[in-house]
């Protein structure tokens, strides 16, 4: 999940928003963290399920990195403007774990990332996952690279 992130990151600009969906445990902070290994952020990438939101700034020239956890907002956009995610979004990348139904009023353009946990036998299968990586949007209406992603999502 966090070569995926690296990897991922290398296709993300200024702008660009981000939604992870997936169970507890699936691997969405993990991404993140290669996401912000990627970009060159400052700060360990933990989970801001507590805080909310949680912005890195960049090491270098890069784009901050905005984290969110939408865990435990219950409703749409209304009660995420306080985070004030429409004004960091042009000069950030966002990233919001549990956005689906949330945050998709945000940009007409947007990256999903689904990712599904193995179930059955965890000892074996817990490192197990499926992902699928799709764009919305202009930004991502040719691929913009998400093809060369394929090698990473079969690993």
């Amino acid at each position: 999940m966090r070569e995926l992130g690296r990897r991922i990151a290398g296709l993300l600009r200024p702008g660009d928003l981000v939604l992870l969906t997936g169970e507890l445990g699936a691997g969405k902070t993990t991404l993140t963290r290669g996401l912000g290994e990627g970009l060159g952020v400052r700060g360990a990438v933990t989970s801001p399920t507590f805080v909310i939101a949680r912005v890195h700034p960049p090491l270098g020239d890069g784009p901050p990195l905005v984290h969110v956890d939408a865990y435990r907002l219950g409703g749409g956009l209304d009660e995420m403007e306080d985070l004030d995610l429409d004004v960091s979004l042009p000069e950030s990348v966002v990233v919001v774990e549990w956005g689906d139904g949330k945050v998709e009023e945000l940009s007409d353009d947007r990256l999903h990332v689904v990712i599904a946990r193995a179930v059955g036998h965890e000892e074996v299968l817990d490192d197990v996952r499926e992902v699928s990586v799709h764009g919305v949007g202009a930004r991502w209406a040719d691929g913009a690279g998400l093809e060369e992603l394929s090698g990473v999502l079969s690993e």
